[in-house]
């Protein structure tokens, strides 16, 4: 069982940054396949990114956030980030931290831990 708390949401203005955090519980952290989802007020849950279980090096993000965002992990602190750089009013969302016990996630489907989401919102 893994739990996943998230924190580092707030509000921020159009061309600002913010970094958020997921810590995870046990000791197996480093197994999992770690990512970000976001889900804006009417809209499906969306993958932003995510991280290759075990490496710190090889990750994959979605189109609309690539050059802006950066996901990282520190096995050592049980902890994933998102650093989010030039945010725009429609990254506005509840940004949720997610595991799967495979070696990459690129959507919800092979999700099997969810944290409770972090509110992320972006004024112009």
């Amino acid at each position: 069982q893994v739990q996943l708390v998230e924190s580092g949401g707030g509000l921020v203005q159009a061309g600002g940054s913010l970094r958020l955090s997921c810590a995870a519980s046990g000791r197996t952290f480093s197994r999992y396949a770690m990512a970000w989802f976001r889900q804006a007020p009417g809209k499906e849950r969306e993958f932003v990114a995510s991280i290759i279980r075990s490496s710190v090096n090889q990750y994959y993000h979605a189109d609309s956030v690539k050059g802006r965002f950066t996901i990282s992990r520190d096995n050592a602190k049980n902890t994933v980030y998102l650093q989010m750089n030039s945010l725009k009013p429609e990254d506005t969302a509840v940004y949720y931290c997610a595991a799967s016990d495979t070696l990459f996630i690129r959507d919800s489907t092979v999700i099997d831990y969810w944290g409770q989401g972090t509110q992320v919102t972006v004024s112009s």
